[in-house]
C-alpha cells in the first residue's frame, strides 16, 4: 500500500507491506521494520527501531477535499494532524489541473476512463469555465470544463462508454464574432 502522507506543508512517501512474514514500512526510501498490534479500535501499539509507542488514531474530516484521508494521531510526545492520499490520485489531480481541457475544437480524454454524464447538449452555448462533462477515472470524478467560450457543435462519445486516452469526446465551435 503505498499513500502520501501529508503533515502540514511536510510530504512524505510512505508504503508499507509484508516481506517473509514482517511488517515493513518504507518512509521516503528508508525501509524500517516495523510491528503493529490493535489494542482497541483506534488504539495501536507500535514498534519502531526496537521502541514501543502508544498511538490513538482519530479519523478527521478535511472539508478541501473529500478524497483525502484525514486523521489525528496523538501519542506521548503531542498530537499530529495529517493526510494520506493515493499518490496515483494526486497525480491525476495534478494532470488535470495542468492540462488544458480543451482549449481549442475537439476536446479529447485525458486519460482512460467511463464517460459518467453529458452536463451539455449539442447546440448550446457555453461559458469559459463551464462544466462538460464528467469522466471517471481510477474511482476519481473528474469534471471537464470549457477553455473558452463556443457552443456544443457534436458530442462523439455516448454516456457511460469506456474511453481510451485521448478518444475524442465533443467538439465546440467559436461563437460567432
Amino acid at each position: 500500500m503505498k499513500r502520501t502522507l501529508a503533515i502540514g506543508d511536510e510530504t512524505h512517501e510512505l508504503e508499507m507491506f509484508r516481506h517473509q512474514g514482517e511488517l515493513v514500512m518504507v518512509w521516503d526510501g528508508e525501509k524500517i521494520p516495523l510491528d503493529i498490534l490493535r489494542v482497541e479500535p483506534t488504539s495501536y501499539s507500535v514498534i519502531i527501531n526496537k521502541r514501543s509507542v502508544g498511538v490513538n488514531v482519530d479519523r478527521i474530516r478535511i472539508a478541501e477535499d473529500p478524497d483525502l484521508h484525514g486523521y489525528r494521531g496523538s501519542f506521548y510526545a503531542g498530537a499530529l494532524e495529517f493526510t494520506l492520499q493515493d499518490p496515483n490520485k494526486k497525480l491525476l489531480a495534478e494532470a488535470m489541473a495542468k492540462s488544458p481541457q480543451g482549449g481549442g475544437k475537439l476536446i479529447k480524454a485525458q486519460m482512460p476512463g467511463k464517460l459518467m454524464k453529458y452536463l451539455v447538449r449539442v447546440g448550446e452555448e457555453v461559458e469559459e469555465g463551464q462544466p462538460l462533462f464528467i469522466l471517471e477515472a481510477m474511482k476519481m470524478e473528474n469534471e471537464y470544463r470549457a477553455a473558452n467560450p463556443g457552443r456544443v457543435a457534436e458530442i462523439h462519445a455516448a454516456e457511460g462508454a469506456s474511453l481510451e486516452i485521448f478518444a475524442p469526446i465533443l467538439t465546440l465551435e467559436p461563437l460567432p464574432s
